[in-house]
């Protein structure tokens, strides 16, 4: 059986002591609410790593680094490896987010070897997928999608892909108040979940969870997670207020 999870990606916002405040926050109303119906993960920037697995209990939140290296070690100024990362605690890393593809050119090659590093290092992987307005619009999304998980983790064994979670998320709804509704949401999830199919069979397609990105807010939460492919939320900006996020979290 797949899990539901409803991550939180914090991007690059908060100081230390505001993001082990909020990190604090999210786990006491986790471990208040008696019947959850999924896991919490907090995705934090590096510098929060250590203090906030020190102020959570792993067992009831988990954690999150946003991105990690191509490299294992070396001579790579600035840069933190998956061995690090999971130094730290972290149990899982998100690859492969949007931003990271636009701004920092990731390719997918280089994703692709980001995610074997994250795999040996131990940590779980939420890899994210989606397409651009543009790309919408003419009718290319769809395979924009398949290429993106084919060049990226297709690779992979199916031991490999248990611990894969993939995040569905349209570009043109992140950060811009714009939704896809939960019938658009509900046909990629259903089609990544048709090509997880073909590659590696049913079981692994009916046990990969598929998260959705992309404006997820209390308000529509609802809606979304009750279709039968989205499995939670990869949440950005709602995951900065631990009320708004768990919102999220109890729609379940």
């Amino acid at each position: 059986m797949r899990k539901n999870i409803v991550a939180g990606n914090w991007k690059m916002n908060t100081t230390v002591p505001e993001g082990v405040e909020l990190a604090k926050a999210v786990c006491e109303a986790v471990c208040k609410e008696q019947n959850l119906k999924c896991d919490v993960v907090v995705g934090v920037p590096f510098t929060h790593l250590c203090a906030v697995r020190q102020a959570i209990d792993i067992n009831k939140v988990g954690l999150a680094a946003e991105n990690c290296a191509d490299h294992v070690s070396g001579a790579y100024t600035g840069e933190v490896s998956a061995p690090m990362v999971a130094s730290t605690g972290a149990n899982y890393v998100i690859l492969g987010h949007s931003e990271r593809r636009e701004y920092y050119h990731e390719t997918a090659e280089i994703l692709k070897t980001k995610v074997d590093l994250a795999l040996e290092a131990g940590l779980k992987v939420i890899f994210c997928c989606g397409e651009s307005l543009e790309q919408r619009e003419n009718g290319s999304f769809k395979q924009v999608i398949e290429d993106e998980l084919k060049d990226s983790l297709f690779h992979l064994s199916a031991e490999q892909m248990a611990n894969i979670v993939i995040a569905y998320e349209p570009i043109w709804a992140i950060g811009t108040g714009k939704t896809a509704t939960a019938d658009q949401a509900q046909e990629i999830h259903a089609f990544i979940r048709s090509i997880l199919a073909d590659k590696y069979g049913k079981q692994v397609a009916d046990d990969t969870t598929i998260l959705y990105g992309g404006s997820c807010k209390p308000s529509n939460a609802p809606e979304l997670f009750a279709k039968a492919d989205i499995d939670g939320g990869l949440i950005g900006g709602a995951s900065l207020k631990a009320a708004d996020f768990m919102g999220i979290v109890t729609a379940f």
